[in-house]
């Protein structure tokens, strides 16, 4: 009888021909591209420097596009994005030490985010590892140790003949669900040295499934088809599962209203009869989740920016789907299902009996006009104007990258993405300077449609030398930037808890003068043409700027008191 582990692919002619030998000139950097464009890898994004000049001389030798940014933490973010859009592993190509370290922030975001990339480091020489303190440059103790926190697996290289399953290794991790950033570091004299091994061919590393247990998911559709009033909160697993489309089918089969994390906006049409919209920071949100006799958390952890500050009190039964085992029932006791959500969501779809109910629709009008009327009594017309011209210039398909700023801030609650994977943000980690560099990595992913950035100018200020990589590569990123002369969330949040800001206030430039330097269309604009010159940006070919001197204001918050 034959088994599956015992069949072995047998190499033809060719193949032993061509193993026996190998072109010459290659060296441990070549090992590298092999795998990754054996894995399925087209794009490599990163920066140079002297231990990793090896991988970069061979990417001249293969069918890999480079893509280089100007500082590591924006190839970071670059990385992070072509992930998001493709559901590929992006490779992230960086050198020792400090360029290693500056990528630290955007390796959190994509872990915050489960965005998949495959970050590769050089290493100083075989012979200083290990705490053997030789003195090279961009020396550390233990380089791998500043990563473990951050990154979902670490894969450290030591010879040359570990490179082709170290990297495919990473490249299942980082594919496997949850998905996430991953670490390969290779020290640079194996990079260095010439390769007398065959050329790499497909090596194996299929992500593995995370389906959920039957017996959870009976349990599950059986709580929902029985429920009074059942709700869902669906969020980024959704997403980057691509299950969208059944957890709109579970909706309706359900009848059960469905509100979407910031992190998963789009999972869910904005204007469906069940769609209870963004609104996670609002008081009436937060009641008619409570409210709930039972209630679905897909692809969430149900944490701060998602339980409104963590004042969110489930009084029902909670049903928890979550790929992410340290997030499963982090938050709140649940029936904790540890799976990815499509699978989830197709388990209960064949599960769960069809439920009538004449009310919920009209209970989520009831909520979203309670939401409208609480927005509308704050004076707050010039920030629901400007997300709407955004939201009115930007295409329907194309997608749009925020930074930590005030608008994004709003859009988190009030901006329809118009789709799932179309809008995305820093709000998984929170740091600044995501926007820009993100949309530059979407559109070197589809450059067939226009992408947005939206930032601030403090976030701005983070990215201004990415304007380079925009002209130099013709990428089709307009950069919306709001200029309110200073850190404006800051302003607001000192102002509130002090009574005045410090160190909140920023020195201005001229943004579009300083665009038009390098060689970028750059254009102010106002409240009242922003639609205009936004549009017009969006539809020229190439990268754009357009400034908006402006200073928005957040709406209440409803978690204080």
């Amino acid at each position: 009888m034959t088994h599956d582990h015992d069949l072995v692919l047998r190499p033809t002619p060719a193949q032993i021909t061509a193993a026996l030998n190998p072109p010459p000139g290659r060296t441990g950097g070549d090992l590298v591209v092999e795998t990754l464009a054996g894995l399925g890898a087209t794009t490599v994004f990163g920066l140079p420097g002297q231990h990793a000049l090896g991988m970069f001389d061979a990417l001249r030798r293969s069918s890999l596009r480079y893509v280089g940014l100007r500082v590591e933490n924006n190839a970071g973010f670059a990385a992070d994005a072509y992930g998001r859009i493709t559901g590929e592993a992006a490779p992230l190509f960086l050198s020792t030490g400090p360029g290693a370290l500056t990528s630290l922030a955007a390796l959190q975001e994509a872990a915050a985010a489960s965005a998949p990339v495959l970050a590769i480091s050089s290493q100083v020489p075989v012979a200083g590892l290990g705490g053997g303190r030789k003195g090279y440059l961009h020396e550390l103790p233990d380089q791998s140790a500043s990563f473990r926190g951050v990154v979902k697996s670490v894969h450290t290289v030591r010879s040359q003949s570990q490179i082709p399953s170290a990297i495919a290794a990473a490249w299942k991790s980082a594919l496997t669900a949850p998905h996430g950033p991953v670490w390969v570091e290779i020290p640079q004299d194996v990079l260095l040295a010439p390769a007398g091994l065959p050329v790499v061919s497909a090596p194996d590393a299929i992500p593995d499934d995370l389906p959920p247990r039957p017996e959870l998911t009976a349990l599950a559709a059986h709580l929902l088809s029985q429920a009074a009033r059942p709700a869902i909160i669906a969020g980024g697993g959704v997403v980057r599962s691509d299950a969208s489309g059944k957890l709109r089918l579970l909706a309706e089969k359900l009848n059960a209203p469905v509100v979407t994390t910031f992190g998963g906006k789009g999972a869910f049409p904005w204007n469906h009869p069940l769609s209870l919209q963004s609104w996670l920071e609002d008081r009436h949100t937060t009641d008619f989740l409570e409210d709930a006799d039972v209630l679905l958390v897909i692809g969430s952890g149900l944490g701060e920016l998602s339980s409104n500050y963590h004042t969110f009190r489930p009084r029902g039964r909670v049903i928890q789907i979550e790929a992410d085992l340290g997030k499963l029932e982090s938050n709140h006791p649940a029936l904790g299902i540890h799976a990815d959500a499509r699978p989830a969501l197709q388990a209960l779809l064949e599960t769960a009996e069809d439920r009538p109910d004449e009310t919920a629709r009209e209970r989520v009008r009831e909520l979203l006009t309670k939401v409208a009327a609480r927005i509308a009594g704050q004076n707050l017309t010039l920030e629901q104007q400007v997300l709407s011209s955004v939201r009115q210039a930007l295409p329907a398909d194309s997608p749009s990258f925020w930074d930590m700023t005030i608008l994004a801030y709003w859009a988190w609650s009030a901006f329809d993405a118009q789709g799932p994977n179309l809008m995305h943000s820093a709000q998984g980690a929170g740091g600044l300077g995501y926007g820009f560099p993100a949309a530059l990595g979407a559109a070197a992913a589809d450059p067939s449609r226009p992408v947005l950035a939206v930032s601030g100018d403090g976030g701005a200020l983070y990215s201004i030398a990415e304007l380079a990589t925009a002209k130099q590569y013709d990428l089709p990123v307009t950069w919306l930037i709001i200029d309110d002369g200073g850190y404006g969330i800051l302003r607001e949040y000192m102002t509130d808890a002090f009574g005045a800001p410090t160190a909140t206030e920023l020195h201005r430039p001229d943004y579009v003068a300083l665009a038009e330097s390098f060689g970028v269309t750059g254009v102010h604009t106002a409240p009242e043409t922003l639609r205009e010159d936004l549009t017009r940006a969006l539809n020229t070919p190439g990268p754009s700027v357009v400034v908006l001197p402006a200073v928005l204001r957040m709406f209440a918050p409803t978690h204080l008191g």
